[in-house]
């Protein structure tokens, strides 16, 4: 009897053990089973772990060259996920790159420690810029942004091909590749991030994307892919400083084709994509430069990038907006004061020059424009070893390729989709010596404050004297949007509630010790007003 009952205590504290261990959930492993293989992370100190170098794509080598990618190759070995992968090579930057190379599709992981399978946290996705021909921001460190957003993030970075590798286009590559290859490096990661994220306690049903410059201007094309086809691979974007430069057709940007054959040996190959495909990454790379554009003799800013193929991209991006042709989800654009500014040449010493720099950026402009330009932007401040016509020609491009079109784009996301999850920013923190070099608030020197001063970003001087306060205004509104698909949830302490642009077609104003909402300057609109007229003749 005795026995008995010693046996029936033993079985219930069992049995109770068992109910309680179903209930309990152990935060993620840093060794993580992917299927096709296993990757080993890293516990840091600061409450994170991390994964870098995860292999997303197969190496786009051989047939995959110019061609959309596919699916890693398995391997049964445990992959030391402890340093970055290899960054796609960028466009007129020889060869070797040091830290470059051809097999370059890799993402790195970051999420806090204690994490598990069930926690659903909201997960950051970002996209590189640098014109789609370098990839500038590549490898930034997630740490700062989780700790920001309370531990209640994962964040995500990648690579994905640019320049020649990623947006080389003709009629060639549109028949036998992709024209659009980047593009679809990054869809390829966002599939990644549907398929796996969960394992590392993220919510792939709660994806926000974020990006600078060519980063912006990839989420614009993923809001408006395939003419606004619905997706779930992701459901709120931020895109900050977001690009709109010229954009070719099929046929247009055929003449970077002939031309890259003609530098690699291929122009007499019967088949010259196939020839293209058996060269070595070396000599790819060395060809890999910037050519005028068609009727020019001077190289464009930037030469490779998206393309109206009729599929991913059916039209230019001004149609695509104007048209209401994207994808319901918030949305978050905005620029800086003076993004034109490091894109100028410091030499322009006459509107002729001016002209001639606007052209070659936008070779489809006539006379009638370049003068309506002039009549804007007349000769304004000056700065030492700079042109005369240096910061007026600036302004001009800052607004016709960025200002402008995050006008236009928060107009058409409040007005085709809802007013009320549509937010604009104008980011005006000035630095002192920024100032002084002419340079004003530059080009993406929000990213610096979105991420943090160790993130891999190289912070002006005042970010850490009499600027220092802007990291918490801005990783407050945008570590709120992450979570909440809203900037004013989580906002910092004592910052404006930040209005949606539907409501009174208002923008935040950020600044270090005013951010306040303001309305978009009637210069600025007269200014935006033209550019969109004559979009759809430049092409944008």
């Amino acid at each position: 009897m005795t026995m008995g009952r010693t046996f029936t205590a033993l079985g219930f504290l069992h049995i109770t053990a068992l109910l309680v261990n179903l209930n309990v959930v152990h935060a993620v492993s840093p060794l993580v089973d992917v299927g096709y293989t296993k990757y080993q992370g890293s516990v840091l100190q600061n409450g994170i772990t991390q994964w870098l170098g995860i292999r997303y794509a197969a190496p786009p080598l051989g047939d995959l060259r110019f061609a959309k990618p596919a699916d890693p190759p398995i391997n049964r070995t445990v992959q030391i996920a402890n340093k970055h992968g290899d960054v796609c090579f960028s466009t007129g930057s020889g060869f070797p790159q040091a830290g470059h190379s051809e097999d370059c599709l890799f993402l790195d992981i970051y999420a806090p420690t204690n994490a598990t399978p069930n926690s659903k946290l909201p997960v950051l996705f970002q996209i590189p810029g640098g014109g789609l021909n370098a990839l500038s921001d590549a490898n930034l460190n997630g740490s700062t942004l989780i700790q920001a957003a309370d531990f209640d993030a994962i964040v995500i970075t990648h690579n994905y091909r640019v320049g020649t590798f990623g947006f080389l286009s003709g009629k060639e590559v549109h028949a036998n590749g992709s024209v659009n290859a980047g593009f679809f490096d990054q869809r390829k990661a966002l599939e990644w991030v549907q398929s796996h994220i969960s394992k590392f306690g993220g919510n792939p049903k709660h994806v926000t994307l974020i990006g600078v410059s060519a980063g912006a201007e990839s989420i614009t094309v993923h809001l408006t892919a395939f003419g606004n086809k619905k997706t779930n691979l992701f459901h709120a974007t931020a895109a900050e400083s977001q690009s709109f430069p010229i954009m070719f057709d099929i046929a247009g940007s055929q003449f970077a084709y002939d031309a890259f054959v003609q530098r690699t040996g291929c122009a007499s190959a019967e088949d010259s994509l196939a020839c293209l495909r058996r060269l070595d990454s070396e000599t790819l790379q060395k060809a890999s430069i910037a050519i005028p554009l068609p009727g020019r003799n001077n190289t464009p800013n930037f030469l490779y990038g998206a393309v109206v193929d009729g599929d991913l991209i059916p039209d230019i991006p001004f149609n695509l907006f104007t048209q209401g042709r994207f994808v319901d989800v918030p949305t978050i654009f905005g620029d800086d004061t003076n993004e034109g500014t490091i894109f100028t040449p410091t030499n322009l010493n006459s509107s002729s020059d001016m002209d001639n720099f606007l052209l070659d950026n936008w070779n489809l402009f006539n006379q009638t424009s370049l003068d309506q330009i002039n009549a804007f932007y007349p000769v304004s401040d000056q700065f030492p070893n700079h042109g005369e016509f240096y910061f007026n020609a600036a302004l001009a491009y800052g607004e016709l390729r960025y200002n402008c079109f995050g006008i236009l784009a928060s107009n058409s996301t409040a007005r085709f989709n809802s007013p009320r999850t549509s937010w604009l920013y104008h980011y005006n923190v000035q630095d002192p010596a920024q100032i002084a070099a002419g340079l004003g608030v530059p080009h993406t020197v929000e990213s610096v404050a979105i991420w943090g001063p160790n993130s891999g970003i190289t912070p002006p001087a005042s970010y850490s004297t009499t600027n220092k306060n802007i990291f918490p205004i801005m990783q407050g509104y945008w570590t709120s949007f992450i979570r909440t698909f809203n900037p004013n949830t989580h906002r910092a302490p004592g910052t404006p509630e930040w209005e949606p642009f539907g409501e009174g077609e208002r923008r935040i104003l950020l600044v270090t010790n005013g951010t306040r909402m303001e309305v978009i300057d009637p210069v600025q609109r007269e200014h935006c007003e033209f550019f969109w007229s004559i979009a759809r003749g430049i092409r944008q």
